[in-house]
Parts: C-alpha cells; structure tokens; sequence
C-alpha cells in the first residue's frame, strides 16, 4: 500500500489502482510549500471534520479531478452546495463499500466547523479495510475509549494517529490508542505545522520505541510503502 505525505493531516493512499487522499491541507502550509497541489490525483477525498486545516484544499482538488468527497452529512452537503458533483455523507458507525474497499466512520472526540463557521456534524475517524490490509486514520482526537471497539471488528495493519498535542492526542496518548487498536506500527499526523503542535521528532521517537512501537515520521512529500 503506497502512502505519500502532504503534511499535518494529509495523506494520499493508493490501492488497487485507486487514490483515496485524507484530509487535505496543502497550499496555506509553509511546510508544504514545495507540493503542486494541482498535481495531486484522487478519486475519493475522505474528510475527518470541518476545520480549515484538514479540508482547505478539498473543493480544489476535488474540481480538478472529479473526485467525490466522503464525510458527514453536513459536510458533504456543504460541498455539494459549492458545486461538487461527487459526495457520499455518512455519520458515526455507517460503513460505505467503494471500488477499493470498504470505509466505516468511527468516533472521534474533537469539534467541527468549516472555514465559514457552518455547522460540520461531528468529528470522525475512518477505518479502511481492502482486500489486503486495513488501517485507522484516527482524524483529530483525544484518546477515547471507542478505540477498543475498533480490533473488535478489524485487524488492523497500520494506523495514523495525530500526536501533536495541544488539540489532540500527544506521543503518550497516541502509544495507548496504538494499543486499544492493538498495533504495532503507526504513522505519525498533526503536528510541527502550527508553534501549538510542535513536536522533539527525536524525543517522540524514542518514546515510542521504549513502548515497544514502530512510530513513523514521514517528511512531506515523501512515499512509502505498507
């Protein structure tokens, strides 16, 4: 499974000849500035809430290529109004089945608005199960409970946690949701953009090493394989 980094929250995932990209907050973001966005190719925009920082580049992206975006209803709708063809809304516990696999909306503890102010439904996270693999993509969240649920109903390979602190889980929380969702190895999300967010790379690491983890730093731009 190809994964590329686009900085904070932002991933493009690649399966099955598919391109499902997470939340996209690319060209207002220094650190991102190298990255085309109008080069970005994706089928399925997946929307974890409404805040600026994880949807600024959605209607753009999604215009270029004609993706179809997936969130809450409200969102969805939101776009839909903004002249997006393409949108599935779903809400917390729906699952979805796609070309690639299946897309299930799971709890995330965080709010949710969009740029205007508009009411954006709640906050989510996604798991998604293919035919090879599946992975958590936790949105922006606090530690919860819920997590625990999610090994109940899937073997996960993977999961991309935010550990930033501040407005979401740290290093410390994010290793007991790696464990509530019993993995292993997981990438790193939401931090280093904004001074509030500022993470020691090296001091993270080491932390999850001593926990017994494979926590992965992805430089922006950047592809690996899972």
């Amino acid at each position: 499974m190809e994964i590329t980094y686009y900085g904070q929250s932002c991933f493009l995932i690649k399966i099955g000849g598919h391109s499902i990209l997470f939340d996209p907050f690319i060209s207002p973001n220094e650190l991102a500035k190298d990255i085309d966005v109008d080069s970005i190719k994706a089928d399925y925009i997946l929307l974890s809430h409404g805040h600026q920082d994880h949807v600024h580049d959605a209607e753009r992206i999604a215009k270029n290529n004609g993706s179809t975006i997936v969130s809450t209803f409200e969102i969805a709708t939101w776009y839909g109004e903004k002249g997006i063809e393409k949108t599935h809304p779903m809400n917390i516990g729906g699952k979805v089945t796609l070309p690639f696999g299946t897309v299930k909306m799971v709890t995330a503890v965080h709010s949710s608005s969009l740029p205007d102010g508009t009411y954006a439904g709640v906050a989510s996270g996604f798991v998604v199960e293919t035919e090879d693999k599946a992975f958590y993509f936790a949105g922006d969240t606090a530690l919860t409970y819920d997590m625990k649920l999610i090994p109940e109903q899937f073997d996960l390979d993977f999961a991309l946690l935010p550990i930033g602190d501040n407005f979401t889980m740290d290093i410390h929380d994010a290793l007991i949701a790696a464990d509530f969702v019993q993995v292993d190895k997981f990438v790193g999300m939401h931090y280093d953009t904004f001074p509030y967010i500022a993470i020691d790379h090296e001091e993270v690491k080491e932390v999850a090493q001593m926990a017994g983890k494979e926590l992965i730093l992805m430089e922006i731009g950047q592809t690996i394989n899972l």
